[in-house]
């Protein structure tokens, strides 16, 4: 069910965007609020990160497939961004393994990633804390017998003033789509 909900979240801005419906990027509504604790033991909210374009994506350390995938391509955005990175442009990484992604944990998940933590967060929280902003974001998710964490590969994207604008699906999207979004946010010509 949550599937199906991501799939026409993602389909249906661009489907009234290509009916004329709406100029330049989509809106899909005011992103939902999180409040999580970071890599370093702090809390952090989205609201705090207001004036920055924010990526978030859904990830757990002890992934052997594709959670590291979407790290990498994450971690070539980064360097792509250049000095927006960090100052204008913020990425959130919220684990759906809380049990296991101490802070301690996706500290070290960041270190191993490349990840500059002057612009990155790695984010974990309680089961019901995860649960809450996975089903708010269109995550869904499910621990399996082995251990692993089956679930959905959706990045959003939130503009300065805390507007979810795009949500790409799976992680074979286009990571130069993305670059392209966050630097028409950054200029603010995605109105």
């Amino acid at each position: 069910m949550l599937m199906v909900l991501a799939v026409v979240i993602w389909v249906a801005p661009a489907l009234s965007s290509a009916t004329g419906e709406r100029e330049g990027m989509p809106r899909i509504g005011p992103a939902p609020e999180l409040s999580l604790t970071t890599q370093d033991g702090q809390r952090l909210s989205l609201t705090e990160l207001r004036g920055k374009v924010v990526a978030l994506t859904f990830i757990y350390a002890s992934c052997a497939d594709t959670c590291p995938l979407l790290t990498a391509k994450m971690a070539g955005l980064q360097a792509a961004l250049g000095a927006d990175f960090g100052p204008k442009v913020f990425f959130l990484s919220i684990t759906v393994d809380p049990e296991r992604d101490t802070p301690a944990v996706l500290q070290r998940y960041a270190q191993a990633h490349g990840a500059n933590l002057a612009g990155w967060a790695f984010l974990t929280g309680t089961p019901a804390e995860i649960r809450q902003v996975a089903r708010r974001y269109g995550i869904y998710y499910k621990k399996t017998a082995r251990g692993d964490v089956d679930h959905t590969f959706l990045t959003s994207l939130v503009d300065q003033s805390g507007t979810l604008r795009v949500q790409y699906l799976g992680v074979r999207f286009d990571p130069d789509e993305l670059l392209r979004d966050i630097q028409t946010l950054v200029r603010g010509e995605g109105e």
